[in-house]
């Protein structure tokens, strides 16, 4: 199918070209016209014997009026005409971009879903239990291993935490890669004390992306949750699970598969965006976690507006997934007018 910025580009020489002739029109008659006056003229030096020719330049004169007016008619509607199918399809192709946006969060929200259904499954494992509510290194080991088994079979997170309430780690999956069981405390953390205060195994923490240290600054969404007593949803607070999504390539997956053609590409810019409108992952690999764009919603969570320089800029913020309401995070498209 046609790009609808071909069809815009396509419009706009096809408006070029006619106002083009009706130029070339307005010429040709502006010069029949002054052919007119001239017989007219030389019509009345002849007198009596150039009435008749008189009567003919009149006639040239009237019609070519009438030409003008015409074709400055047609001018205008030209005009008019043009500029509104070019708006019309500018914002059929800025709202394509909008919808875009909303599929590219809609996408994150779907997997960011699972990771909340996940943490809290996790944590009703009972090697998990076993070790939030009776440490030991029997009960570490046997948790460490329940662990590294989830994340051989779930290969989107770079590690899975069992934490004490004092907020040391007790054991993770991947002990030989990240040595943080008995060395790690995490009790600063904000979604640490907030999984501390969830109410019920039904709910959860989320921390912002961020890159942590512990796994050498890779990029990480960290999702947690209390581990109760006995695994029951209304048991008492033992413990905590964190689980540390890697972030960065499944991002990068997201904003890079974007169904743009390749024209398209060469000036399109794909991003999500958190809800202070600092740049998460970009299609270019650039500004991730660093930087900051002055994205302006107007309060609306699905929009699209073009900046002085023609650069389009669509946006749709978080509808969520489920149980998952989001973090007011956007997907965001900004691209540029084709190069002349």
């Amino acid at each position: 199918m046609t790009n609808v910025t071909e069809i815009v580009q396509l419009t706009k020489e096809v408006h070029r070209i006619a106002r083009g002739k009706v130029a070339d029109i307005n010429e040709i008659n502006r010069e029949s016209t002054f052919l007119a006056l001239n017989a007219l003229i030389e019509a009345a030096h002849a007198g009596d014997a150039g009435r008749g020719f008189a009567v003919v330049a009149g006639q040239i004169k009237t019609v070519s009026n009438r030409i003008g007016q015409l074709t400055g008619e047609l001018n205008g509607e030209l005009v008019a005409l043009g500029d509104r199918m070019i708006r019309q399809l500018e914002h059929q192709d800025s709202q394509r971009l909008t919808d875009l946006s909303l599929n590219m969060i809609d996408i994150v929200d779907r997997n960011l879903y699972e990771r909340s259904c996940d943490v809290r499954w996790w944590a009703t494992d009972s090697a998990v239990v076993d070790c939030a509510g009776g440490p030991s290194p029997q009960t570490a080991t046997h948790a460490a291993n329940r662990l590294a088994i989830i994340l051989a079979n779930y290969t989107v997170y770079l590690d899975l935490w069992v934490i004490g309430l004092d907020g040391q780690v007790l054991a993770n999956g991947q002990p030989d890669r990240y040595d943080v069981a008995g060395k790690q405390n995490v009790k600063t953390q904000p979604w640490f004390n907030a999984a501390i205060n969830t109410r019920s195994g039904a709910e959860y923490a989320t921390g912002e992306v961020e890159r942590f240290a512990a796994f050498g600054d890779a990029e990480v969404a960290t999702y947690a949750t209390a581990i109760r007593e006995h695994g029951l949803q209304d048991g008492r607070t033992i413990g905590v699970l964190a689980v540390f999504f890697d972030w960065a390539p499944q991002a990068s997956s997201v904003v890079k598969s974007v169904r743009l053609s390749e024209e398209e590409w060469s000036r399109t810019r794909c991003m999500l965006v958190d809800a202070r409108f600092r740049v998460l992952a970009s299609s270019d690999g650039k500004g991730g976690l660093e930087e900051t764009i002055a994205l302006r919603t107007g309060s609306q969570p699905v929009g699209h507006y073009r900046l002085d320089d023609g650069t389009v800029i669509a946006f749709a913020r978080t509808p969520g997934y489920e149980t998952y309401e989001g973090m007011g995070w956007y997907g965001v498209i900004e691209r540029k007018m084709p190069r002349s």
